[in-house]
């Protein structure tokens, strides 16, 4: 019984199996995670919650774009070594819940839901079915909310969406219709010009015409508490043209929508004009008094082929002055890192958490560290002024920053004075609406909400699980147990063939080796096989601020992310990556392809098994 390993190789050897289980994998969406882009995200209860979209894995050789499988969350209330909230892995999405790209998340704060419409399907032929899931925050489990097919509702996506919890209302304005969103739609893709209203509380949809006739896509929409019960605030992107085929959305050309009077106006802004693009992100925040709402924009694809790569700088919309400001980066220019397909999420009024994106000049990983969250001190609240800082937990008021508080003769606080545009008002309408401050009813759960005892952030490895999962987890690990002792023993009865094969071999090498010896001229030596160079593009050293001295299986992604102990800080334009190229628009839109031809690239190969 010679063979048996001693104590200290059962160590090694399990750790053995642990890395040969992750080197077939390699997709563990914290440990693993390289880059994410054309994802959902939202925030409830302080956590900010993501899904879908497409991401590539560290250590993933095969450098292939995936959709991502995976529904995660983030803790707003917390922040770990590298100085962002913590990542968790441990919420349930099932085979029912389809991931896709380009669809949007609709926050429900006051019934703790997540809604999720529209999106596009990758490598995959889309769903006959129009659904509308929610994914319920207290309970870990997904429902099928409705169908929205059934009032004449297509899919889209890449449009504009924001939600309203306040009046339990939810709004998508535009967006794409192709053969990626529709298993029975033929021929180019066409962009919409549909506001649908969904409301939250009675499950029915409204499918109304938008400001005007022309399709559109691409752009953002947000909501500020202006107006008798709010206002959306829609511009950027592309939209159709007289020769059908798409054009920039005029960044001066603000559209606002009154959802209770069901009206669209339209404004121009002036000031320092962003160039057009499409697939930012922004977020709006306000000053104390409302006397100024700003809209923060980051990033984001030109408009037109041909205008450059994206932008990596930050513009800020005030209204109701309708003026823009550049606020980033100072030196005047587009930024050195472009990137779109990312999602802005406003946390507290005082910063906004900008993630992912699509990297076209870098190939390096988005920040892997901090999971590619790069924040926005909103109000430049910190030492250096900084519009880039760490994530504080406890900044939840907005203040003005000076440079915007110049533009609209503000104070820190508010009380601004340049409240109307520079060259008049458009409708006198709007000039009304502006100067009321939004008052909602107060909203009540159309269900028991359990009283919160406590947050995820009292223990970074509590992972809130359900009973159900609890009762899932403790069979799976017995199962677990059982499956890896099986393969100890399997692996000590094939060392103790290998040992006994090796003994009777050895005479045989010692024999051929002295042969060889005394046919070998004194002072040469016998050739050996060179190590082949690591993969420079996942090597750590492509990384500099990255911390990948733990080991890769003692982390569980359902708990706790790895301890980025020794991490500098890392802000959001100082590392970002390319993704492997991704088609856009497919090809397969006859109409519109040759439109886009700067930007497009060969998608991955498919494997036999994909469609």
């Amino acid at each position: 019984m010679d063979w048996l390993p001693k104590p200290h190789s059962w160590a090694r050897l399990f750790l053995f199996l642990s890395f040969t289980g992750l080197s077939t994998q390699q997709r563990d969406p914290i440990i693993n995670f390289c880059r994410r882009w054309g994802h959902q995200a939202a925030i409830v209860d302080n956590k900010l919650y993501y899904d879908g979209g497409l991401v590539t894995y560290n250590g993933d050789n095969s450098h292939e774009n995936l959709t991502n499988p995976f529904l995660l969350y983030h803790d707003l209330s917390a922040v770990d070594p590298s100085g962002m909230p913590p990542p968790y892995a441990n919420l349930s999405k099932n085979s029912t819940i389809p991931n896709v790209n380009g669809g949007i998340f609709w926050p429900d704060t006051v019934n703790k839901r997540i809604y999720l419409y529209g999106g596009q399907f990758y490598n995959e032929k889309p769903w006959s079915t129009n659904n509308l899931y929610s994914y319920d925050v207290i309970y870990n489990n997904w429902q099928l909310t409705s169908s929205p097919r059934t009032n004449g509702i297509a899919r889209l996506a890449y449009g504009a969406g924001v939600s309203v919890p306040e009046r339990g209302k939810a709004y998508y304005y535009g967006g794409w219709m192709n053969n990626y969103t529709d298993p029975n739609w033929s021929g180019p893709g066409a962009m919409t010009s549909y506001l649908l209203e969904y409301s939250m509380d009675d499950d029915m949809w409204t499918n109304s015409t938008g400001p005007d006739n022309i399709g559109r896509a691409e752009g953002v929409m947000l909501s500020i508490p202006a107006g008798d019960g709010g206002l959306l605030i829609y511009f950027g992107g592309i939209a159709t043209s007289n020769l059908g085929v798409p054009r920039s959305q005029p960044m001066e050309q603000i559209i606002v929508y009154d959802p209770v009077s069901s009206k669209s106006y339209m404004e121009n802004a002036t000031g320092d004009i962003p160039p057009n693009r499409r697939r930012f992100c922004a977020g709006a925040t306000w000053a104390d008094d409302r006397s100024a709402y700003n809209i923060y924009l980051y990033g984001g694809l030109p408009g037109q082929p041909g205008d450059g790569p994206g932008f990596d700088d930050i513009y800020v919309l005030s209204v109701p002055s309708f003026t823009w400001t550049r606020f980033y980066p100072p030196d005047g220019s587009n930024g050195t890192v472009p990137h779109w397909g990312l999602t802005c999420n406003v946390v507290g009024r005082g910063q906004m958490i900008v993630q992912g994106g699509f990297f076209p000049l870098d190939d390096k990983c988005d920040s892997p560290a901090v999971w590619g969250l790069h924040n926005m001190d909103l109000g430049r609240q910190n030492n250096e002024s900084a519009i880039w800082a760490l994530f504080d937990p406890k900044k939840t008021n907005y203040v003005i920053p000076s440079p915007l508080a110049t533009v609209i003769g503000a104070q820190a606080t508010g009380k601004a004075t340049v409240t109307a545009p520079k060259s008049g008002w458009q409708n006198q309408d709007l000039r009304v609406l502006m100067t009321r401050t939004a008052s909602y009813a107060t909203r009540t759960p159309t269900r028991a909400i359990p009283t919160p005892t406590g947050s995820s952030s009292d223990d970074g490895h509590k992972s809130g699980l359900s009973v159900g999962a609890i009762v899932g987890i403790a069979v799976g690990s017995v199962v677990g147990a059982t499956i890896i002792i099986g393969l100890i023993w399997f692996f000590l009865f094939r060392r103790f063939l290998a040992r006994k094969r090796e003994r009777e071999q050895q005479q045989q090498q010692q024999q051929q080796q002295q042969q060889q010896q005394q046919q070998q001229p004194q002072g040469q030596r016998p050739e050996v096989s060179q190590i082949p160079a690591g993969n420079s593009y996942y090597n750590s050293q492509s990384y500099p601020n990255s911390n990948w001295a733990y080991s890769p299986g003692s982390h569980a992604s359902t708990s706790s992310p790895p301890p980025f102990a020794s991490l500098s800080p890392h802000y959001g334009h100082q590392s970002p990556v390319t993704e492997l190229p991704v088609e856009y628009p497919p090809s397969k839109f006859a109409g519109y392809g040759s439109q886009y031809t700067a930007h497009e690239a060969p998608t991955p190969e498919r494997t036999p098994d994909q469609r």
